[in-house]
């Protein structure tokens, strides 16, 4: 059984264990799932965020055209590109762009002096004298510029590329404006405007699954040509990802707490089975061990009363029917004691409440007392003069079983005293010794069947059962039993019965 019981807790153990590896093996498949989705939300956030900056830009480029607004001479910037694919010697095909852009003022050119809005003749009249190329340089600042697109995903990439360059002349980026927006919308993002190593068409988005202290980086191009780009680094705190996953969080905490207690009960209730498997074989090996002495003592009288001539003496008849009386008293004891304590409860067991004195009870218990032969007893009633409303067999009972312990676990010389207080609703009843005292650790358990300390269960014979009679007829009468000792100088037991 202890084998079995051995291979169950290991088995229970090693579930455990099992069960919480995969539950925490589960958790950080969900926490970077939400963490994936987490980030992927936030960058999604900060590209929209980038793409809405883009589109007042434009809005704010559009506004500032000089041929819609008055002003003192306004200055005009007109670009052109153009895309052109060359063969190479290797028969590989490169692809270039080249954007001239323009500066100039369309009233100078006109010769107009005020600064009105040109109608729409005068402004094609304006854009063509710029196209001749033998007007003067003076009058129309010119810049050309070539860049690869040899890598562009497609033409559509080009022209946005192109857009967006004429946009950071018109309206250059902001980064603070772009900072102050992330702030509103939540985000702690760190801002970097940086100039990369090549052209980068499309926004990348760099994750990086940390437990600790995931991020998320976001790269997106404002001026492909120039290969400008504004870098955002959003730092995600493990508080945030988890307060996502509260819900499921609660759910396997519930689960988990409760399929371990299960476990736990489950091997807990085994192991009390196995106690009380233990505790019944001991408690049979026991009785069988104390009954065995009483019915010895009874076939020894029994074999004495056969001898004619041991009846002829009147010393040695006294003597056999002493000891047959006492054999037959202990039998009667210990079923009693079997009677009273297989009762479920305590309501259970018959009450027959008398008024008696107490004093003259304890003289009866004292008088009834077998004392040993190897040991010098004192036992002094220290009992008030009064009279004490109980059932007065059990009360018997109890001091006769607080007694016999007191003379059973002690030395040589044992003095034993039984004292009582009596109240207006209450009287109580105290058992004092002298003998070997209750280990600390006993104290708790010494009520409970079958349990013997440890320290004295195989020294003095006895089945664990008195102290647990006592305390079930103390609990019968509505009463309180309790105990304080000491070990090697002696135990007080004191019990308190309403009147």
């Amino acid at each position: 059984m202890e084998k079995r019981i051995r291979i169950l807790s290991c088995i229970t153990i090693i579930a455990i264990l099992a069960f919480l590896g995969m539950q925490t093996y589960w958790l950080y498949g969900r926490y970077m799932f939400s963490l994936n989705e987490l980030e992927t939300d936030i960058a999604e956030k900060m590209t929209d965020i980038l793409s809405e900056d883009m589109t007042e830009r434009t809005s704010r480029a559009m506004a500032l055209r000089p041929d819609s607004l008055p002003g003192d001479m306004p200055i005009t910037n007109r670009s052109s590109f153009s895309l052109n694919n060359n063969l190479e010697e290797d028969n590989s095909v490169t692809r270039n762009v080249t954007i001239t852009r323009q500066i100039y003022s369309a009233h100078r050119l006109l010769g107009i002096e005020e600064p009105r809005v040109l109608t729409s003749e005068e402004q094609k009249l304006a854009a063509a004298i710029v196209m001749d190329s033998t007007y003067s340089q003076e009058e129309v600042e010119t810049s050309i510029q070539t860049f690869s697109v040899s890598d562009a995903p497609s033409d559509a990439a080009i022209w946005a590329a192109y857009k967006n360059w004429d946009l950071e002349i018109s309206v250059p980026l902001d980064s603070a404006k772009i900072d102050s927006v992330f702030d509103a919308s939540g985000l702690t993002a760190e801002l970097h405007l940086i100039v990369g190593d090549t052209i980068q068409w499309t926004p990348t988005v760099d994750r990086r699954l940390s437990i600790v202290n995931p991020s998320v980086t976001v790269t997106y191009p404002y001026s492909e040509f120039e290969r400008k780009n504004v870098r955002i680094e959003c730092r995600i705190s493990p508080g945030e990802i988890l307060g996502n996953m509260g819900t499921s969080l609660c759910i396997v905490a519930l689960l988990s707490l409760f399929l371990i207690i299960c476990l736990v009960w489950q091997f807990s209730t085994v192991l009390k089975l196995s106690r009380l498997d233990k505790m019944r074989n001991s408690f049979i090996t026991t009785m069988i061990h104390e009954l065995k002495r009483p019915i010895s003592t009874l076939k020894m009288c029994v074999s004495g009363i056969e001898h004619e001539k041991l009846l002829l003496n009147p010393d040695t008849r006294r003597e056999l029917v002493t000891e047959s009386r006492g054999a037959l008293d202990n039998l009667s004891a210990y079923f009693s004691k079997l009677r009273d304590i297989t009762f479920n409860d305590v309501e259970q067991i018959p009450l027959n409440l008398t008024t008696f004195s107490l004093q003259e009870m304890t003289d009866s218990v004292i008088d009834a007392i077998p004392l040993p032969d190897n040991k010098h007893v004192t036992i002094r009633n220290e009992v008030r003069e009064g009279d004490v409303t109980a059932d007065k067999t059990h009360l018997f009972n109890i001091l006769n079983n607080l007694i016999e312990n007191a003379l059973k676990y002690s030395g040589e010389n044992v003095d034993v005293a039984i004292s009582s207080k009596t109240g207006s609703d209450y009287v109580e009843i105290t058992v004092s010794d002298n003998g070997n005292g209750i280990a600390q650790n006993d104290l708790r358990h010494i009520f409970n069947r079958f349990y013997r300390g440890r320290e004295t269960a195989g020294d003095v014979p006895g089945m664990g059962l008195g102290l647990t009679y006592v305390k079930l007829l103390v609990d019968t009468h509505g009463g309180d039993i309790a105990v304080e000792s000491r070990e090697g100088e002696g135990t007080k037991f004191t019990i308190t019965l309403p009147q």
